[in-house]
C-alpha cells in the first residue's frame, strides 16, 4: 500500500466506498479507494491534528499538503467558509478523491493541485478536477499529515517546498508521529528555515506530536 499511495497512478483496483466522518464536528460522508493513505479509516494522525490545531483564520489561503482523500482540507473548508483551501499530493486518484469528497460535502472553496514526486506543483496538471496553482501563491495556515515513510530526505524535501510559502504571520501545523522522528524533525525544520520562523510543539495526543510553525517576517 505504501507504494501505491506515494505514486502518482497507483497500481491497485479502484475500489470505492464510502466513510461517515466527523471533522471539527461537521459530518461528512467520504468516498476513499485503494491505493491512497489510510483509504479504509480516517487516520488517527490526522484525527489528533483536527481534535488540536487552532481556529483557521476566517479569510484567507489554506493548504492541505499530501491531502489523501480530503478530510483535512474539507474540515479547513467547511470551518472557514471564507478561506481559499489548496490540497495537494502526488497521487491522481487521491486529488480525484478530494475534490469530489469536498464538492459531496458542500465545501465550493477548494482546489486540488497534482505535484511531482518532490513535492513541487506541476505546472501541466492532468485532467479532470486538478488545476494549475500560481507560482507566487502564498498561504496563511497550512496543516498537514505528511507522508513520513516517504524517507527522511523526500520529506525535508516536501515541507520546504511548502513551509517557505507561508505569508507573515501565517502559521502552519503539522503532526508527526513521535517514534517516527517528530522531536528530531522540531529543531531540523528551525534551522532550515531560519531567521523569521519559529518551530516549536504544539500539543501531544495518542503518541503524536502537533508541531507548530510560525512566519515572523520575510
Amino acid at each position: 500500500m505504501a507504494e501505491q499511495y506515494f505514486s502518482a497512478e497507483p497500481s491497485s483496483k479502484d475500489v470505492r466506498r464510502t466513510l461517515h466522518v466527523t471533522l471539527r464536528g461537521h459530518d461528512a460522508d467520504m468516498e476513499t479507494s485503494n491505493g491512497v493513505f489510510s483509504g479504509s479509516r480516517l487516520d488517527l494522525g490526522t484525527s489528533v491534528l483536527l481534535r488540536h490545531a487552532p481556529e483557521p483564520p476566517e479569510t484567507g489561503t489554506a493548504l492541505d499538503i499530501g491531502c489523501g482523500w480530503g478530510p483535512i482540507a474539507l474540515a479547513l473548508a467547511l470551518e472557514a467558509p471564507g478561506l481559499d483551501v489548496w490540497a495537494v499530493d502526488v497521487n491522481e486518484r487521491a486529488l480525484e478523491l478530494t475534490a469530489g469528497n469536498t464538492r459531496r460535502n458542500g465545501a465550493a472553496n477548494v482546489h486540488v493541485t497534482a505535484t511531482d514526486a518532490q513535492g513541487a506543483p506541476l505546472a501541466d496538471q492532468p485532467g479532470g478536477a486538478c488545476e494549475a496553482m500560481p507560482a507566487d501563491l502564498t498561504f496563511d495556515v497550512i496543516w498537514s499529515n505528511p507522508p513520513i515513510r516517504i524517507g527522511k530526505e523526500a520529506l525535508h524535501t516536501l515541507l520546504m517546498t511548502w513551509l517557505p510559502r507561508l505569508r507573515t504571520g501565517g502559521a502552519a501545523y503539522l503532526v508527526v508521529q513521535r517514534n517516527l522522528g517528530s522531536d528530531s524533525l522540531i529543531p531540523w525544520l528551525a534551522d532550515a528555515l531560519g531567521e523569521g520562523f519559529e518551530v516549536s510543539k504544539y500539543a501531544s495526543s495518542k503518541g503524536f506530536r502537533i508541531i507548530e510553525v510560525l512566519r515572523n517576517n520575510q
